[in-house]
């Protein structure tokens, strides 16, 4: 079974909602879980803030978290999680916010790093990831990290 199918189940089952809030997928996520079948029963909205002046604007992430830690850092991809919980009425949220490439990679943030934020049933926590591959793998790969991230806590 796919990462979104077993997710979609599982959300539907538990008659939980989800929020996406999204960066370097560009929608891709959104619109990966809108295009099940049955997706009103479980999908609440999207949020794609690919500049930092929509991550403030949509998602009230701090300008000084943006300043400090960059775009890309577990910092700002909570606060985005979190405001996606704000702004929406789902109990599951993720936020994605990385480096696609091929270009905007440093020697601190390579292409391929994407910090993810989510929020379940109340508990929020961080995580990075370092992805190989083009850009639309780094994309895919994002999103298939967080279709299973959510799954695998939803389940345990």
């Amino acid at each position: 079974m796919s990462a979104l199918t077993s997710l979609t189940k599982l959300l539907i089952e538990k008659q939980l909602t989800v929020a996406v809030a999204e960066s370097c997928t560009g929608g891709g996520l959104s619109s990966l879980l809108t295009s099940q079948s049955g997706a009103s029963k479980y999908f609440d909205r999207g949020f794609v803030t690919y500049s930092n002046q929509a991550k403030m604007d949509m998602l009230d992430v701090f300008e000084q978290t943006l300043d400090e830690f960059g775009a890309v850092s577990e910092q700002v991809a909570e606060q985005m999680a979190s405001g996606a919980m704000r702004h929406a009425n789902a109990d599951v949220s993720v936020s994605i916010t990385g480096i696609a490439g091929p270009t905007g990679g440093s020697i601190k943030k390579p292409v391929g790093t994407v910090c993810f934020g989510f929020c379940i049933l109340g508990k929020c926590f961080t995580q990075t990831q370092h992805f190989l591959g083009n850009r639309t793998q780094i994309i895919e790969a994002s999103m298939n990290f967080a279709l299973t991230t959510i799954t695998d806590k939803l389940n345990g």
